[in-house]
């Protein structure tokens, strides 16, 4: 594996961890105003930007070179560090969709995505990279 990718990778899942930790923070709140689920939905598309991004820099490391988020998905499910490709692939459409409009129900169904499936699938892909990042350090 290449030391310096290697180092990228990791830099980058850093960056995820913090900003998958501010969005536990604000799912933690029990009932959010309308200003703080805005708040939610922008760092769950935050939060998703890092998680492919460094997706990407993982499968780099390992060789397979990949640009796109959805072709880094695909990669990712197939080489099996996501198990759910189509969720995945779910979430990219919706920050997509998120990132050029406002709309409140469209908000409100985000928000409720993002707490029932989306958070807990980019939990288990953090506690992928836990794991990978220890067997690194071996």
């Amino acid at each position: 594996m290449d030391k310096l990718k290697t180092i990228r990778w990791l830099q980058r899942f850093q960056n995820l961890e913090k900003a998958f930790s501010q969005l536990q923070r604000g799912l933690a709140i029990e009932h959010p105003s309308d200003i703080e689920r805005q708040g939610i939905i922008k760092s769950f598309e935050f939060t998703f930007e890092l998680s492919w991004k460094t997706l990407k820099e993982y499968l780099e490391a390992q060789g397979v070179i990949c640009q796109f988020p959805r072709k880094v998905i695909k990669q990712a499910f197939q080489n099996q560090i996501i198990s759910e490709g189509e969720l995945w692939l779910d979430m990219l459409g919706k920050r997509n969709l998120l990132a050029q409009t406002y709309d409140e129900n469209i908000a409100m169904e985000a928000y409720r995505l993002i707490k029932d499936h989306f958070a807990p699938q980019i939990e288990k892909l953090v506690q992928w990279f836990q794991e990978a990042n220890g067997k690194e350090e071996d």
